[in-house]
């Protein structure tokens, strides 16, 4: 039985570490080093890590636009 990895909640990562761990499971896709049985669980992660750092960049985006001059 293939042990399912622990991971840090997404919400306390900073976004570096949720990029860096993205990076990491691509890497590892891309290599063909990820068991097959764990496959979904790192694309569900994955998503979980883009979804947060997307979240993270619009809110600095917005957060810019209200603090630089138009």
């Amino acid at each position: 039985m293939i042990a399912t990895p622990e991971f840090t909640p997404v919400k306390d990562l900073t976004y570096s570490q949720a990029i860096s761990e993205l990076e990491n499971i691509l890497r590892q896709m891309q290599s063909d080093a990820l068991d097959i049985d764990l496959l979904a669980t790192y694309t569900r992660r994955a998503t979980e890590l883009l979804t947060e750092c997307r979240t993270r960049l619009t809110a600095t985006d917005e957060e810019l636009k209200t603090i630089l001059p138009k």
